[in-house]
């Protein structure tokens, strides 16, 4: 599946990944209200087997099938300074 992936304007290391470029519907109208203006970052063929830095491929690849968009929130901090 290709897949595409946008940046937060307002929410550092957030990204949204997408089945169709610049297709925003199936994201909740309050979602997009608080991530702002979504950038296009990259684009790649998203297969249940490709390394994905952040992410477990086939849970983005179930997320986008039965939502429509997957939403990748930056790591929490365990043990805060």
């Amino acid at each position: 599946m290709q897949c595409y992936v946008y940046r937060s304007s307002r929410k550092a290391d957030t990204y949204v990944y997408l089945p169709r470029k610049d297709d925003f519907s199936d994201i909740p109208e309050e979602l997009m209200r608080i991530l702002g203006r979504l950038e296009f970052a990259l684009e790649f063929e998203l297969t249940p087997e490709r390394r994905l830095a952040q992410e477990d491929p086939q849970q983005v690849l179930r997320s986008l099938e039965e939502r429509g968009f997957h939403l990748q929130m930056p790591p929490q901090n365990e043990a805060p300074l």
